[in-house]
């Protein structure tokens, strides 16, 4: 018999006593104590949150709109990475979010944000919340429950609004947590996208290893005391036990020994996650999930919640091998950072199968088990169908999968679309002329770097996600990991491994080489929103920060004003660092309603912008006692109406242009929700 036997961990601490010799009394003097300096983190967050509000450069917003933090993620180099979802008439809305990356000084680096149109699609729905539940239950074959539908705004290049209803259940057999966005108002079905993400892999034992394990009364049991949430069970959710601390035999057949491998290979996945990454836990706030062993199928997914694994197609080996595990616990890392896993299509759904194949050949390389050695094979000991491998990382093609981006991607099935960044991460990591040698789409040689630092380039790069994740976007966010992170070497390697699969130079790229950083500045305004009534002005500070290199002269002005309203800054002209009073001042003919003003600093080096909401009248709601609007009336330039929850005023004459609609922008001019 194979004994698997296990070490348990234990803490040892030995308390250390300073001894302080007693010293005469000292006459009381004045003093003034230092005040601790703020952490880093909370320097960050501070500078994130006030380009958030301000709605710095990316983060520009609507009047009707706002951004909340939902977590802050330290990165390599000093970087903070602050992830915003936005909202709007407080909705939710979904395809909106922003990451802010801010250093720990608590200079604004970077802001990120999902590409969205304007929105104005007013929160009243036109179909009941149960309607919404039947249309989305259709989209399963077998649902075992359903969440509550929830109203949001589903943004994008015409955003609309929609009830979001969440299912448990069966599609074709497998099981799925199905994420149904319904059309509010028409009940379409806008929109899926499923948590359950399905892997393949092989059943590989990992030899004699040593795992933490912990106590349950007086027997043993596969659940993680120093990594929480770390535990491994069967299929109904129950964590393996045992008399003593040996499990499994060895077999490729016993459940008992596939826990102990899929245990054994998210411990290593969270060591190195925190050993060459600086992530904590799978999740990144500390934790990690599940496995769950005996899954009757020749598969292995990861459902949101826990890794289920299943078998081979011979069944004589369980899918848990070292870069199987990795990777559905990859898929909880991408679901974990910024953007999460939901929208994007096939090729977002490419680039998370690509992410759980890039921790799979990561986790490989740094547990360095002679019984797995690293390569760039995914699933190759598992023999799943008679046919080796399933993926190849140094080349795709080779598996059937392409190994260069195209327009088709898109349509490309996910698995089969992980293959351009899988390519991608070999020629950084290795080079096309490592062992095995990849070929290159452009004929090009690419020098590879290693694959720690490739990992933290990709790694970095996966805290810049938004909710629109692409191949150019990834190629924009790890260019711009590597040149904050790295020499020009590294950078520049990054650069080319993108060209080299047919991933072109990005518009507004970081530049390589550029390490400090050049004369750059960050802007915000202070308060973010003004009320004034018509005839009033009001006054606001504009500030600036150097982020990098030296002063700058910047030549500030403002666009977006409401009819009748003047801005002036007092100075107009500031350098970098220095800060202006910007005064709006309204005329008696100025319309009341909400406006968005851009402020912009024109600075000899760079620009950046930052936003003022401006209110004209009251900042309550309208009270909509206008009457409703109708597609058949013809309007004159100053009527008023109430349309889907909101109060609108023409802006031009009007027959048919319902308030709210992408074509109607330049005929109604929104007041607010009611």
């Amino acid at each position: 018999m194979n004994s698997l036997r296990i070490r348990r961990s234990g803490l040892a601490a030995i308390a250390g006593l300073a001894l302080v010799a007693a010293a005469p009394a000292a006459p009381a003097m004045a003093h003034t104590v230092a005040q601790p300096a703020s952490p880093p983190d909370v320097l960050a967050a501070a500078a994130a949150d006030r380009a958030a509000a301000s709605g710095l450069d990316k983060l520009a917003k609507g009047p009707a709109e706002a951004f909340r933090r939902v977590s802050l993620t330290p990165g390599s180099a000093g970087l903070f990475y602050a992830s915003y979802e936005r909202t709007y008439a407080g909705l939710r809305v979904v395809g909106g979010d922003a990451v802010v990356v801010a250093d720990g000084t608590g200079a604004v680096k970077e802001t990120v944000a999902a590409p969205t149109a304007t929105i104005n699609t007013g929160t009243r729905a036109g179909i009941t919340a149960d309607r919404a539940s039947t249309v989305a239950a259709k989209q399963l074959s077998k649902v075992d429950s359903a969440s509550r539908p929830e109203l949001v705004v589903r943004a994008g290049e015409t955003p609309r609004l929609a009830y979001e209803v969440v299912l448990n259940g069966q599609r074709d057999g497998a099981p799925s947590v199905l994420h149904v966005f319904v059309d509010a108002r028409t009940a379409d079905v806008v929109e899926t996208w499923d948590e359950v993400v399905h892997g393949t892999g092989n059943g590989n034992h990992n030899g004699n290893v040593t795992i933490d394990t912990g106590r349950q009364g007086a027997n043993f049991v596969l659940n993680d005391p120093t990594r929480p949430g770390v535990s491994c069970g069967n299929q109904a959710g129950t964590n393996f036990t045992g008399p003593d601390d040996v499990w499994g035999n060895g077999s490729g057949t016993n459940l008992e020994t596939a826990c102990v491998d899929a245990y054994y290979a998210e411990q290593q996945e969270w060591n190195m996650l925190r050993t060459w990454l600086g992530r904590n836990g799978i999740d990144g706030a500390g934790r990690g999930f599940q496995s769950r062993v005996g899954l009757n199928d020749t598969n292995a997914f990861w459902n949101g919640q826990f890794g289920s694994f299943g078998h081979n197609s011979a069944n004589n080996a369980q899918a848990t091998s070292i870069d199987v595990v990795a990777h559905e616990f990859g898929h909880a890392i991408f679901q974990f950072t910024p953007g999460g896993s939901g929208g994007g299509g096939n090729e977002k759904g490419g680039l998370n199968e690509s992410t759980g194949d890039i921790f799979g050949a990561l986790t490989e390389a740094f547990a360095a088990n002679p019984n797995d050695p690293a390569d760039f094979l995914v699933g190759e000991e598992v023999n799943l169908v008679g046919q080796g491998p399933i993926r190849n990382m140094f080349n795709p093609s080779a598996l059937g999968d392409p190994n260069c981006f195209s327009a088709q991607i898109p349509n490309t099935e996910v698995h089969a679309a992980a293959g351009p960044q899988n390519h991608w991460f070999y020629l950084l990591a290795q080079g096309s002329n490592a062992n095995p040698a990849s070929p290159t789409c452009n004929g090009s040689t690419v020098t590879g770097i290693g694959i720690q630092k490739a990992g933290q380039i990709f790694y970095n790069g996966l805290l810049r996600k938004t909710t629109a994740w692409t191949h150019a976007a990834a190629r924009r966010a790890t260019v711009a990991a590597a040149a904050s992170m790295f020499s020009a070497a590294e950078c520049n390697a990054t650069k080319a491994a993108w060209s080299a699969i047919s991933v072109p130079a990005q518009a507004g790229e970081a530049a390589c080489g550029q390490q400090p950083p050049g004369n750059d500045f960050s802007i915000s305004v202070n308060p973010t929103s003004a009320t004034v009534q018509p005839g009033q002005s009001a006054t606001v500070t504009v500030s600036t920060q150097i982020t990098g290199g030296n002063a700058q002269t910047v030549n500030l002005s403002a666009s977006g004003l409401p009819a009748g309203a003047t801005a002036s800054f007092n100075p107009a002209t500031i350098q970098s660092g220095g800060s202006s009073t910007l005064t709006v001042s309204t005329s008696a003919s100025t319309p009341t309603g909400t406006s968005t003003i851009t402020i912009t600093g024109d600075g000899a080096d760079t620009d950046h912008t930052a936003q003022l909401r401006l209110v004209v009248g009251s900042d309550t709601p309208p009270n909509c006692t206008d009457p409703a609007w109708s597609p058949t009336t013809s309007y004159v330039p100053g009527d008023h109406v109430t349309h889907n929850s909101h109060r609108w005023e023409s802006t031009w004459y009007s027959t048919g242009a319902e308030p709210g609609a992408p074509t109607s922008w330049n005929v109604w001019r929104d007041l607010g929700a009611c």
